[in-house]
């Protein structure tokens, strides 16, 4: 396995951090070091199942932008407003298998303001979510706005796989 020269270079400059002194000696120490290091306990390769796809992640971040916006409009209105804002729990079974996907559709979830995951449940591919300020059952137009989310959140991010899994 080859070694790579990115995480050899950061070894060795922890390497010459730890001894405090830049020195011809020490740089060398950390490059030998690093090299046994790297050859006696390779990493595995990790893919994380992330790609970039800029048109489909710039269709996103607008689409992101709005949704940011009217939430944090809904939201303070229901707090200059006297009463209780309404409030639901909603399940929501997303169609995506990936890991990386559901982690990014959950970080999106939570940071629009107003909605919040309660509860994950990987292996029926479901979530809970917490919606304020929104009146009457919304559990289908919640439903259809994860949806939403969840493709565009795949198609920016996802691989073929990924991609080709959603209908």
């Amino acid at each position: 396995m080859k070694p790579r020269l990115a995480l050899i270079a950061w070894l060795a400059v922890v390497w010459v951090t730890l001894w405090g002194e830049l020195s011809a000696g020490n740089v060398l120490g950390g490059l030998a070091v690093a090299l046994v290091v790297t050859w006696l306990l390779p990493l595995p390769v990790l893919d994380p199942g992330i790609r970039v796809h800029p048109v489909a992640l710039v269709d996103f971040l607008l689409w992101f932008g709005r949704d940011l916006v009217v939430s944090t409009v809904r939201v303070v209105v229901w707090v200059v407003r006297p009463g209780v804002p309404p409030t639901q729990i909603v399940r929501v079974r997303l169609r995506t298998s990936s890991e990386s996907m559901t982690v990014m559709i959950m970080v999106a979830l939570s940071t629009v303001p107003g909605s919040l995951v309660v509860e994950a449940y990987p292996k029926e591919r479901e979530l809970d979510l917490h919606v304020l300020g929104r009146p009457g059952d919304v559990t289908e137009a919640v439903r259809a706005d994860v949806a939403g989310l969840e493709s565009r959140i795949v198609a920016a991010f996802g691989t073929r796989r990924d991609r080709e899994e959603l209908p």
